[in-house]
């Protein structure tokens, strides 16, 4: 049987899916990246906005006419949005037989048998577990050249704004040998680059369910593992940054010179209602550190504009922010309720339209950034790790997607000899919008 899976949101779904497509694989599934031509189909959502939950009702509905084709077609839907809507799945689409939960995810693979085997079986898996479930161990034969890899679920800030902590849980931490043990299987596999997650990696194994290792000591750890070129994590929490971590970019050498680090807003009221729990000169002055530490340190961010009580005022301030450090690159979204929040009841809501003029001129701000960002980078000459091939039909050539140590997306062309290798050293020769172009040197 033929299955397809489609991924809404952050890198730990990516990370989540991967794991799943994997284990139903071993199962004796056949992956297809076609919807149409699967006998089932595993959505894997995202609710940390409106946006992202309503297309995965568009999209779960477009897959009607398949189940009117075939009666045996079937949909499962995980991650947050199931979590939330949980069961209401089955009384709004008939062949959605399966919803499962980021805590139920490790019991997919076998349950996906039993629905199969009964054809009229519905089956829940959204309950949260007293324990962080640990998943069955399957990896590819060769390795990615860059790998997720969950090292906590779940969050325990709530963010006036966040309905994380609703849909994933309170966090619950991996023990380190767990997740050292995943890095090192995927670093002999071939994998050159860990990109470690969690909702708040800082807080890492403080928590019940941890082993008591903090997360400056984990990435200790990984750094060690032979073979291992690039080590990455996400995300950060502002208010929970310690000098320790911030030295460990001056110490470990795989440490690349980048860090996502969610400024949200630039105004201290808004901080405040948000409950980030941080100001906007404690965020400059970890900015500061760290550029101290590594004076190339690169920063992405995530923004929010139109929070509840904003004014023109407040989000003034949110530019001055991007002007003041300069961001790389700036994840940004209209405010949104969501369900069970404390955000959702405030007063004050600001007007759509407002929320969407700021949006276009925040963005705007930071393409400028951004473009005079890439623009210095042009004659520079970088390590690439290439990430997966792309035909590009303007340039009449087959061309590689790959990052530099700073998480700049960079375009390769390449020839047939350079086709199986995974670094390069490129020259960057022209600036795009929102990426590199970079000419191969030598092979690394």
């Amino acid at each position: 049987m033929k299955f397809s899976i489609i991924t809404f949101g952050c890198q730990m779904n990516v990370a989540d899916s991967n794991w799943l497509c994997l284990a139903l694989r071993k199962r004796g599934y056949e992956f297809t990246s076609n919807p149409d031509e699967a006998d089932f189909v595993l959505f894997n959502t995202c609710s940390v906005r409106q946006k992202p939950e309503q297309k995965v009702y568009s999209e779960v509905g477009r897959l009607r006419s398949i189940w009117r084709k075939n009666a045996n077609f079937f949909v499962g839907i995980g991650g947050c949005v199931a979590q939330q809507v949980g069961m209401g799945f089955f009384e709004r689409f008939p062949y959605v037989r399966l919803v499962f939960g980021t805590d139920g995810i490790y019991m997919v693979p076998d349950v996906i048998g039993q629905l199969i085997v009964y054809p009229q079986k519905k089956i829940s898996l959204i309950s949260f577990e007293e324990f962080y479930p640990e998943r069955e161990k399957v990896f590819p034969e060769k390795a990615p050249a860059s790998v997720f890899i969950n090292i906590m679920q779940g969050c325990d800030n709530f963010c006036a704004y966040c309905i994380v902590p609703f849909t994933r849980g309170r966090q619950k931490s991996r023990t380190k040998d767990a997740v050292l043990s995943e890095c090192i299987e995927f670093v002999e596999r071939g994998a050159k680059e860990i990109v470690l997650l969690g909702q708040n990696v800082n807080s890492y194994g403080q928590d019940k369910f941890g082993d008591g290792t903090s997360f400056v000591e984990l990435l200790k750890d990984v750094a060690k593992i032979k073979g291992l070129k690039r080590l990455r994590f996400t995300t950060s929490h502002p208010k929970d940054l310690s000098k320790e971590l911030i030295y460990l970019f001056g110490e470990l050498d795989v440490l690349c010179p980048h860090l996502h680090l969610p400024l949200q807003v630039g105004s201290n009221k808004i901080l405040k209602k948000m409950g980030r729990k941080y100001t906007r000169e404690k965020y400059l002055s970890l900015v500061e550190q760290l550029r101290k530490i590594r004076p190339d340190m690169a920063f992405s961010t995530d923004l929010i504009v139109g929070f509840p009580g904003e004014t023109r005022d407040d989000f003034e301030q949110t530019l001055d922010m991007l002007r003041l450090i300069e961001f790389e690159n700036a994840y940004s979204f209209k405010y949104s309720d969501r369900p069970g929040t404390r955000a959702e009841k405030m007063a004050n809501k600001v007007p759509e339209p407002e929320k969407q003029e700021r949006l276009v001129e925040l963005q705007e701000l930071q393409e400028k950034i951004t473009q005079k960002k890439y623009m210095a980078r042009v004659g520079e000459k970088e390590e690439i790790l290439l990430e997966n091939v792309k035909f590009d039909s303007k340039l009449e050539n087959r061309t590689f997607r790959g990052r530099d140590l700073w998480n700049r997306v960079v375009n390769v062309q390449i020839d047939e000899q350079t086709l199986a290798c995974e670094l390069v050293h490129v020259k960057i020769v022209e600036a795009k919008k929102h990426s590199l172009l970079g000419k191969v040197l030598n092979i690394l």
